[in-house]
């Protein structure tokens, strides 16, 4: 049987400081990227209007093709590149009655308008999409909703499974995996449809099975009469999943990254953010939750009355290498 990075003896939390440093970075510069676009590049799906895509028979001018818009009285319409030089996608506000009914026939409007211009037969609708406003606000309500209620069952089972520090430690770490991963799509200004959503989810549950295995292992290290420090029991921990860990994500990452390559336009937004989110969760699941696992036992150290496992002087170390010798923490 194949075996890779066996016995590793990698101290990975003594790097902490370093990587929480470049994480709050890149957060940061994914939150001023947010302020200077004026938010996240939300889909026809949320914000309400009508979607296009739109397919020429020879490339044609952006500009030409906003102008035609914006005669057509579509003003303030988003108008990209969609895959080649012939394929753009248009989103326009629907115009709206005085009932609050949305006209469909904005996309007819704009297809009229366009084959005014560049001539009949030239241009081809490839998709058509139209959503109310209602339906958008509520589509955004039910994605946050699921997002919370996904990490409220999170802490539960955590805290049924194993404790509350653990569940503490997981939910702070799935937190950050949804920062990083807003981030990242502030940064790359993909666009947020409900695929998206989709995709946040899987990364959470993926984010969240990376963690929980490094945890039973820890739980299991725990339970071993060894007079170690949860710093080294961590540290132990990391080393022993790692060839799991490795061998997961290098399988998820190749069949994500032919998602990416080979899928077209719809699904890429889909694709980068599941190659993302197998990067951050690794991260997560390493220098994220256990070091808040180290904080919480050390700011709220168990009671050891009679259970097995770590004294409360080892346990409660905090996630640095301390001068004393009698706490020999992160010790080879």
């Amino acid at each position: 049987m194949l075996r890779i990075l066996h016995d590793t003896k990698i101290d990975f939390i003594k790097s902490w400081r370093l990587a929480v440093g470049i994480t709050a970075a890149f957060i940061a510069a994914g939150l001023i990227a947010l302020v200077l676009h004026g938010g996240l590049n939300r889909s026809i799906e949320f914000t309400g209007g009508t979607l296009m895509q739109l397919e020429f028979a020879q490339p044609p001018n952006i500009a030409d093709i906003r102008s035609t818009v914006d005669a057509a009285g579509f003003t303030g319409s988003e108008i990209q590149q969609f895959g080649s030089s012939r394929e753009f996608t248009v989103r326009a506000a629907s115009h709206v009655s005085t009932s609050g009914t949305q006209v469909q026939n904005t996309a007819t409007q704009i297809k009229a308008a366009l084959e005014r211009k560049f001539g009949p037969g030239n241009v081809r609708v490839a998709r058509e999409e139209i959503v109310g406003p209602r339906v958008g606000d509520e589509l955004s309500r039910n994605a946050m909703i699921a997002i919370l209620i996904s990490l409220g069952i999170t802490l539960i089972y955590l805290a049924i499974r194993f404790e509350w520090r653990f569940g503490v430690a997981a939910v702070i770490a799935t937190v950050h995996d949804l920062l990083s991963t807003l981030a990242f799509l502030a940064i790359m200004r993909l666009e947020v449809s409900l695929t998206v959503v989709a995709a946040l989810l899987t990364v959470i549950g993926y984010s969240l099975n990376d963690t929980i295995i490094i945890f039973d292992r820890v739980r299991e290290n725990m339970k071993k009469a060894r007079p170690e420090s949860l710093y080294d029991v961590l540290n132990r921990s990391i080393n022993e999943t790692l060839p799991r860990s490795v061998l997961t994500h290098v399988t998820v990452a190749a069949a994500t990254l032919s998602l990416l390559l080979f899928a077209g336009e719809v699904i890429r937004p889909f694709s980068w953010i599941m190659l993302f989110g197998i990067v951050t969760g690794t991260f997560s699941s390493i220098y994220i939750a256990a070091p808040v696992l180290l904080w919480v036992e050390q700011r709220w150290p168990r009671s050891h009355g009679g259970k097995q496992g770590p004294s409360p002087r080892s346990t409660s170390a905090p996630p640095t290498r301390p001068s004393s010798p009698r706490a020999p923490v992160g010790a080879r």
